[in-house]
């Protein structure tokens, strides 16, 4: 079956994830293109129960993950039913769906097989946690990774703040709190992704995959990237984003003098100020944790925190809901944020065990 299409059942019945065996390669190809591929808990379900089933199989020695359609591999996870929880749920439904998530990621960054994730189109906030995670990160030219979460007044989550407490700099910060998504060559700079292969290569290494080691494989399709912009704006991202507080930061771009800086600092005044906030202590604090999964443990805790928030409904409501795109945050000024607002978002809560 090299190269050729997979055989899928019509799409009215087809399963929200595909998984297939390939010679040597175990597959798994994220299946709701109309909403690129965005994660439900049923499709977290079906993937920890792929690697579960291949972890110690002999017959496959690769575990890749792909999304059907050309818009995405995974455009985030499904928030309209965590908006329904917090409005009238009682959280229990989204503790599941965030421990089951959150599982599932530390467990592709400890599988023990190569794990291929093909980066392809819009690669957002849940999206991250299936394929940055892995072993061998795969971008394109049509890659766009990020974290958009402070725009719904949410925190990065799925390991975003270990991942992001350990890019170069402060790009990761940057990213973080602008909710920019970013290309191909400052996704591996920031440490998302590793290489590059051209999208008309992709379907080529899938099938190199079937019958080669995976490294081999992927030596032979990579290439170097388009150029990025983000090694150009090192610097001054780095001395803008080292601030203390939101606000220490929005000073410090706007007393750079360029436009650019201007620019971000006007996309983070439109963000939910406790999001911003919040999300820019977990990821100081995440500096000092030892591993992904204590990262995840305060993810945890800062995620059902969230949920019993004005900010996470409003945010949800504003942009996918009623689409006004005008939420009305509370509070609404960044010197509003209070350090014990913040910190109550780290107080220790649900167990995720």
């Amino acid at each position: 079956m090299s190269g050729m299409e997979p055989l899928r059942p019509p799409a009215e019945t087809a399963p929200p994830v595909l998984t297939e065996r390939r010679g040597r390669l175990g597959l798994i190809t994220l299946n709701r293109p109309g909403a690129i591929n965005a994660l439900t808990h049923e499709m977290v379900g079906l993937i920890s129960n792929a690697l579960d089933a291949w972890r110690d199989d002999p017959e496959i020695a690769t575990v890749a993950v792909d999304g059907v359609g050309d818009r995405g591999l995974c455009a985030g996870g499904g928030v309209v039913s965590l908006y329904e929880d917090a409005r009238q749920g009682d959280g229990t439904a989204s503790a599941a769906f965030w421990r089951d998530e959150y599982a599932m990621n530390a467990a592709i960054a400890s599988y023990p097989k190569p794990y291929v994730a093909l980066q392809r189109g819009l690669v957002l906030g849940g999206g991250i946690g299936v394929s940055a995670h892995g072993s061998h990160r795969v971008v394109s030219e049509t890659s766009r990774l990020g974290f958009p979460e402070v725009t719904i007044g949410y925190i990065p989550d799925v390991g975003a703040s270990w991942l992001l407490s350990r890019a170069p700099g402060e790009l990761g910060t940057r990213i973080a709190l602008t909710a920019e998504s970013v290309s191909a060559a400052d996704a591996i700079l920031l440490g998302l992704a590793d290489v590059f292969v051209a999208a008309d290569r992709i379907e080529g290494l899938l099938a190199a995959l079937e019958t080669e080691d995976v490294d081999d494989a992927i030596a032979r399709f990579s290439q170097d990237p388009p150029p990025g912009r983000f090694e150009h704006e090192r610097t001054w991202t780095d001395a803008a984003f080292a601030a203390d507080t939101v606000p220490e930061i929005l000073a410090a771009l706007r007393a750079l003098g360029d436009d650019g800086a201007d620019a971000l600092a006007a996309i983070i005044d439109e963000k939910s100020p406790t999001a911003l906030a919040v999300t820019l202590e977990s990821l100081r604090r995440a500096r000092d944790l030892p591993d992904l999964e204590a990262a995840l443990r305060t993810e945890f805790r800062v995620s059902m925190h969230a949920l019993r928030t004005h900010d996470f409904a409003e945010g949800i409501r504003a942009q996918l809901i009623e689409r006004d795109r005008n939420p009305r945050w509370i509070p609404a000024v960044h010197t509003d944020v209070t350090p014990e607002i913040i910190g109550a978002y780290f107080v220790e809560g649900e167990k995720t065990s």
